[in-house]
C-alpha cells in the first residue's frame, strides 16, 4: 500500500505541473513521507506542495492510529522535518481556547488584508509550543491560492505560503 500510494502521489505531482515539478519538487518525496510517518505513523490523508518564500515544502496530514491529526511540514529538498502542527477540530477546543485572545473573524480579516479573495478553507491548530493558531486557504482572483496561518495569541501572520498543488481529502 506505501509504494502504491507514493507512486499515485509522484505520478499527480507531474501531471498538475510537470515543468515545475521537475524544477522544485523532484528527488525527496519519498524521503520526506518516509521523515513525515516514522515521526507520526499513520495514513497520509493529504499533501500539499506549497512554495514559502521560493522554497520548496511539503505538507503532509496524517491521521495518526491515536485518531489526532497532525501536519507535517518537510523540505522537498533534504528531506528534513520543519514544523508539526496539531489539527483541532475548531477554536472551541480546550488546548485552543485557553490561550486563543483573537477570534476566528479578526484573524480572518488580517489574512485577508494580506491576501485579498475567497476564504476556501480554515483550519484551526496547536504549534508545538502549545500556542494556538488559525490558517487560512485563500483564492486570489488570479487563481492562486495562499496558505496563510495567524497566530491566535498575538494576531501576527506567521506563515505566508503559495499552494502549488494539493492531493487528498482536505
Amino acid at each position: 500500500m506505501y509504494k502504491t500510494s507514493i507512486a499515485a502521489i509522484i505520478a499527480g505531482l507531474f501531471v498538475i505541473n510537470p515543468a515545475f515539478a521537475a524544477e522544485k519538487f523532484t528527488g525527496k518525496l519519498e524521503t520526506a513521507m518516509k521523515a513525515a510517518l516514522a515521526k507520526y505513523p499513520g495514513d497520509v490523508i493529504s499533501l500539499e506542495a506549497e512554495l514559502d518564500n521560493g522554497k520548496a515544502i511539503y505538507e503532509f496530514d496524517i491521521k495518526g492510529a491515536d485518531g489526532k491529526e497532525w501536519e507535517v511540514e518537510v523540505d522537498a529538498k533534504t528531506g528534513k522535518i520543519l514544523e508539526i502542527n496539531l489539527e483541532v477540530v475548531d477554536a472551541s477546543d480546550p488546548a485552543f481556547k485557553a490561550k486563543a485572545k483573537i477570534t476566528v473573524e479578526e484573524a480572518k480579516k488580517i489574512a485577508l488584508a494580506l491576501h485579498a479573495g475567497e476564504v476556501v478553507e480554515s483550519e484551526f491548530k496547536i504549534e508545538a509550543d502549545g500556542d494556538p493558531s488559525y490558517e487560512f486557504d485563500i483564492k486570489t482572483k488570479d487563481g492562486k491560492e495562499w496558505e496563510v496561518e495567524v497566530d491566535a495569541v498575538t494576531g501576527k501572520v506567521v506563515g505566508n505560503q503559495e499552494e502549488v498543488y494539493q492531493i487528498g481529502l482536505d
